[in-house]
């Protein structure tokens, strides 16, 4: 091999070494982490150019799913029109801690990107919100310490009666209550959950929204829909299982009407199925 063969080769080992490491968090004691978040859009490959440039996502490379991968979970696409925005519904919008809100936000802009609001957040860091296509909300929470350009942080929930609804996630996924700012909050393995008081938000269910669904990645699935349905839970679309993908899955909806997808196998998407033949 040729000298510069032996360093096209290189990169690409380099490259594929950096597209291998996993993207979603490790799984709590129960089994459970963040998985995705379910977009409904117009225009597919107008997702992938902002969250790869913008948010240096990297597409999913296992056919099946449309979508891209950011560190924590995976953003999931349809191609439809969605019924509503998010913002203003109780599941407002989801954010991302970022290394430089400077740098994210003079990139949105250069990128054509609408940023309608630079402010100090309750936490007092830098922070702000970007519209991306099809007005996909994004928050940017500035972490300079950390080392990635982002990292998902939170999705935040707006509704009359916070503390309520934090409580059914805390009780039904084991999630471990916690505070953000001056809102209560849960965490699950990748994600915050936020829940903050809004007396008007806009009610109903977000299925067929910009948010179509959010969605938990859990082990031994079909054991813990029997646990949920046994403490009471109702399920839209009882536990299945996608003999093609390779995926189970059902779906609820939480008391305030945010569509929830539990999956297993959807780890399998997050690496590579093998190496590339060429770097064989």
């Amino acid at each position: 091999m040729t000298p510069i063969g032996s360093y096209l080769r290189l990169g690409f080992l380099l490259l594929f070494a950096g597209i291998a490491q996993a993207q979603l968090a490790p799984p709590d004691a129960g089994g459970l982490r963040m998985g995705h978040v379910h977009l409904n859009v117009t225009d597919i490959p107008a997702q992938h150019r902002f969250w790869i440039g913008q948010f240096d996502a990297r597409p999913l490379v296992r056919q099946g799913l449309e979508g891209v991968i950011v560190p924590g979970m995976m953003i999931l696409f349809t191609q439809k029109a969605p019924t509503h925005g998010s913002e203003g519904t109780v599941l407002d919008h989801f954010g991302f801690k970022v290394r430089s809100r400077d740098e994210m936000v003079k990139s949105a802009r250069a990128a054509g990107f609408v940023v309608p609001r630079e402010f100090i957040g309750s936490e007092g860091f830098p922070n702000a919100y970007i519209t991306g296509p099809d007005g996909v909300k994004v928050e940017l929470q500035e972490e300079a310490s950390q080392t990635r350009r982002a990292v998902v942080q939170h999705f935040h929930y707006l509704l009359p009666d916070p503390l309520k609804l934090r409580d059914w996630y805390v009780e039904n996924f084991a999630l471990l209550p916690s505070n953000r700012g001056p809102y209560k909050s849960a965490d699950i393995p990748g994600v915050n959950l936020t829940f903050a008081p809004n007396r008007n938000p806009v009610g109903g269910s977000m299925k067929g929204g910009m948010i179509d669904h959010i969605g938990f990645e859990v082990a031994n699935l079909e054991a813990f829909c029997k646990k949920l349905e046994a403490g009471g839970v109702k399920f839209d679309i009882p536990y299945h299982r996608d003999a093609v993908l390779g995926l189970a899955s059902a779906f609820l909806t939480d008391p305030a009407g945010v569509y929830i997808e539990l999956t297993e196998g959807l780890k399998a998407f997050d690496l590579p199925p093998s190496t590339p033949p060429s770097l064989k």
